[in-house]
């Protein structure tokens, strides 16, 4: 089976989740067979919801299509590095592999801070792979701060 990147439609939802004024952030949730599940971006401003972001939004969209609360066996995309929250609700879900583009020095979760799937009480480990399409991920939110400084 040969590799076949989401990461261009974590893309697309990153850029539609900055049209709308939120962090340029996008997951996708992918099948065994290679689907997208499930698709969306940052909506904690639109919502007023702080749990509202990319990776949950999707997971949650995810598990209401197969009606099951897990997802052994699914991939997901995220155009940023997972938060604590999101990479524990990555565990809960059980994803299978993720894979994400920029690194998140201030807030991530997964290679930095407080690494949550290293911790002995995270039930699942995912496989992480990262610097997916991280140039272009890093450069979406460049500009959406450097935008909101002027």
């Amino acid at each position: 089976m040969t590799f076949k990147s989401h990461m261009d439609q974590a893309l697309r939802e990153a850029r539609a989740a900055a049209e709308r004024g939120e962090v340029p952030v996008g997951a996708v949730v992918v099948d065994p067979s290679g689907f997208v599940v499930a698709a969306a971006g940052n909506r904690t401003r639109e919502l007023s919801d702080p749990t509202a972001h990319a990776e949950v939004l999707a997971i949650r969209a995810a598990c209401g299509v197969l009606g099951s609360e897990r997802l052994p066996g699914y991939d997901l995309y995220v155009t940023l590095e997972p938060c604590p929250m999101c990479a524990s609700a990555i565990s809960q879900a059980r994803i299978a592999r993720v894979y994400y583009g920029a690194a998140d020095p201030k807030s991530g979760g997964v290679a930095q801070g407080p690494r949550v799937f290293a911790h002995p009480q995270s039930h699942h480990v995912p496989e992480v792979y990262d610097g997916i399409a991280s140039e272009e991920a890093e450069a979406l939110l460049k500009d959406f701060f450097a935008s909101r400084r002027t």
